[in-house]
């Protein structure tokens, strides 16, 4: 059985998903010379869950060359990445808050999916899940947009929005996994790892 397992993400609400089922982890973040956004650009035409599925596998490859690289004892190494979708349009991280608010304004109003895959690798093994969650916000007017991205929340976050942060006062509905939503879905992410030998306390 393994003691812990190593977290390729930059990501807070990884790590506290991962504490919150009790797995112990070291984190495993890119060297300097790494280009991780690089990764993260969408193909033409690519569909949103090949796509998130695809960046989730080159994350896992680049995170196995940095253990190797780094003689780092063997452990399984666990990367996620998150995408919104409406129909095939995959709504990544904003570029700026002009981006967040055209994203806010595409998704406000309506229903959208949350993609996230996640894969652990321990040696040649490797192991992948993807969580579907759809997500409705309630209408919001400009001055509503103009508020919420000048709290500075969207930036970095796949959408434009947080869930688990003020943007929850627009969410009417959420169907699937709210954690998936977070970043990380918790069952999908607990029965990948209990293939590993690693169980959840």
């Amino acid at each position: 059985m393994s003691e812990f397992i190593y977290l390729a993400s930059q990501s807070p609400r990884r790590r506290q998903l991962l504490e919150q089922l009790g797995i112990r982890y070291e984190l495993l973040l890119p060297d300097d010379g790494e280009d991780s956004e690089a990764l993260e650009v969408v193909r033409p035409g690519e569909a949103p869950a090949t796509y998130v599925q695809r960046v989730t596998g080159l994350k896992l490859d680049a995170a196995i060359a940095r253990l190797a690289r780094r003689g780092l004892p063997p452990a399984p190494v666990l990367c996620s990445d998150t995408t919104v979708a409406r129909g095939r349009t995959i709504y990544g991280k904003p570029e700026d808050d002009r981006d967040a608010a055209r994203m806010l304004r595409d998704l406000a109003g309506a229903t959208h999916r949350v993609l996230t895959a996640v894969a652990v690798q321990k040696g040649r093994t490797r192991r992948a899940a993807l969580s579907a969650t759809t997500v409705t916000f309630a209408p919001m007017s400009a001055r509503d947009i103009a508020a919420y991205v000048a709290t500075g929340e969207p930036r970095g976050k796949a959408g434009a929005y947080a869930v688990q942060g003020r943007a929850a006062a627009w969410i009417t509905r959420i169907n699937g996994s709210y954690p998936g939503v977070m970043g990380l879905p918790l069952h999908e992410t607990a029965q990948l790892l209990r293939a590993f030998a690693v169980a959840p306390t």
